[in-house]
């Protein structure tokens, strides 16, 4: 089910109702009217899917449940490993399996030898990426001794499949979001006005910045070979706020529908564009991927600490997982590898941390010439990145990016439709100067000075509404993060 579909329109006011007005006294049947709605709405996709997510929260269920018993080592290494295997098979098999049949046979040619082998044609469940670490980010935690395994398999299943966030995030940590559903929860006037807010300004992000923008991107990229090096140039920055747009608004969606049934997820992306260096533009992109390969791979393997060579090692190895965790294609790899060289400057020079605790112009109106520098340098490495993540192969990248240099970089773009997409920048613009101006709240528009204002919530409500209707795309695109 899409947010930005009537299905969902309907759907969320119906659980809404219920969910307040029949299961309010009773918390067990609230989480369970919660496993319910969401395993509803992962099935309107494809019901048989609803199996795998089953299997994985019995599997991880049981298996906690015997690592909060059992004090062997070897055998609790057991567990958790067999956790681990169990979620990454699946991951594996469904996500990567063609991928690594392909190249395999492919490595074998190159030597003169010919294999014949069938792919198979494997639909990819949506979230899986998603699910599979939240699962497996509880198994580690009970392992580690920093949670306690719980015994309610509703509550669990809840938090394994709250449908707000299931299909492409936040990744919650089970220390966050599981002992929300072991709490009572009461309606909150000003969390559920902040959670409508948020909500259509997801929907804005997603249906007026993203879905403008992924129409010139899809044409620029799909038909690189005919356009000069500015029209290319021009196509990439519709994909980086496309993919921007796109993937936060999902998150503030997310995180807005939470807030209506008294939920609070993480925050999941903190004005990247925004960023001064490439180390900080990672702590504000997609921050709940981001935070777990941080606590449960880099860290394990030594993080920052060791020799240069081992913290070089750390840096290529996160990036590049990140990476290949997006999709089985080289393209997504090398956008990973791109960026742990971004990264390798500041890491050698210990600049990484440059940027940890304040946002741009801190207590400015303005930012300074140099921070405007940072952010125009780091942006424009960002994009260039953006270009393989985008790109169908690595002939497709290497080409595109060959074609902005080399075919008139300092030409007027020219394509079919060209007038309407400067109305798009036009947005964009916009855009910007809102995500600044309000670059210290988690939404515009949520002025504490007017906490609790009905006036000023519904003038906010009507202006975000509004705006989405007058400004939104009439041909609605999928979520690009539903196919990761």
């Amino acid at each position: 089910m899409l947010f930005n579909s009537l299905d969902f329109a309907i759907f969320l006011p119906i659980v809404f109702f219920t969910y307040w007005f029949v299961t309010a006294k009773n918390l067990k049947l609230q989480n369970f009217l919660v496993l319910i709605a969401s395993y509803v709405f992962y099935g309107w996709w494809d019901w048989r899917f609803l199996s795998l997510i089953i299997f994985s929260t019995i599997v991880d269920y049981s298996i906690g449940r015997r690592l909060g018993v059992e004090d062997d080592k070897k055998k609790r290494k057991y567990l958790l490993w067999s956790s681990i295997g169990i979620n990454l098979g699946f991951l594996g098999f469904f996500k990567y399996y063609n991928f690594f049949l392909e190249n395999f046979i492919d490595a074998f040619t190159l030597f003169g030898y010919s294999l014949q082998a069938n792919s198979l044609n494997i639909i990819l469940p949506v979230g899986i990426s998603f699910y599979t670490f939240q699962t497996m980010s509880y198994t580690i935690d009970i392992y580690r001794r920093k949670l306690e395994p719980t015994r309610d398999l509703i509550a669990f299943g809840a938090f394994v499949s709250f449908f707000p966030q299931l299909v492409a995030g936040p990744i919650e940590r089970a220390t966050n979001l599981l002992p929300q559903f072991y709490k009572k929860r009461d309606f909150h006037y000003d969390l559920g006005v902040s959670g409508v807010q948020q909500i259509l300004w997801g929907l804005f992000k997603k249906m007026v910045i993203a879905d403008n923008c992924a129409e010139y991107a899809n044409l620029i990229f799909n038909n690189y070979q005919d356009y000069n090096g500015a029209t290319l140039l021009l196509g990439s920055i519709f994909f980086t706020f496309q993919i921007y747009g796109d993937f936060s608004g999902y998150s503030d969606i997310a995180i807005g529908t939470s807030k209506l049934f008294g939920f609070k997820l993480m925050r999941n992306f903190a004005t990247p564009y925004l960023s001064r260096d490439i180390a900080e533009f990672w702590r504000r992109w997609h921050i709940s991927l981001s935070t777990w390969f941080r606590d449960y791979l880099y860290i394990p393997l030594g993080g920052s600490r060791g020799s240069t060579v081992a913290q070089v090692r750390n840096v290529f190895i996160i990036f590049i997982v990140s990476g290949f965790w997006h999709g089985s294609n080289w393209t997504f790899i090398a956008w990973g590898a791109l960026n742990a060289f971004y990264f390798l400057p500041l890491l050698l020079l210990k600049k990484n941390r440059t940027n940890v605790s304040n946002v741009v112009a801190e207590g400015k109106t303005f930012p300074t010439i140099k921070e405007l520098l940072q952010i125009s340098s780091t942006f424009t490495l960002t994009v260039f990145a953006w270009i393989f993540f985008r790109a169908d192969n690595l002939n497709h990248a290497c080409g595109f990016i060959a074609g902005i240099f080399t075919k008139g970089i300092m030409m007027r773009p020219s394509f079919v439709g060209i007038e309407s997409a400067f109305f798009v920048l036009f947005m964009i613009l916009i855009f910007i100067v809102i995500e600044f101006v309000n670059r210290n709240k988690s939404i515009p528009l949520s002025d504490s000075r007017f906490k609790g204002n009905f006036l000023y919530d519904i003038l906010s409500i009507v202006i975000m509404s509004l705006s989405i209707y007058f400004l939104y795309n009439d041909t609605p695109v999928e979520f690009i993060y539903f196919q990761f």
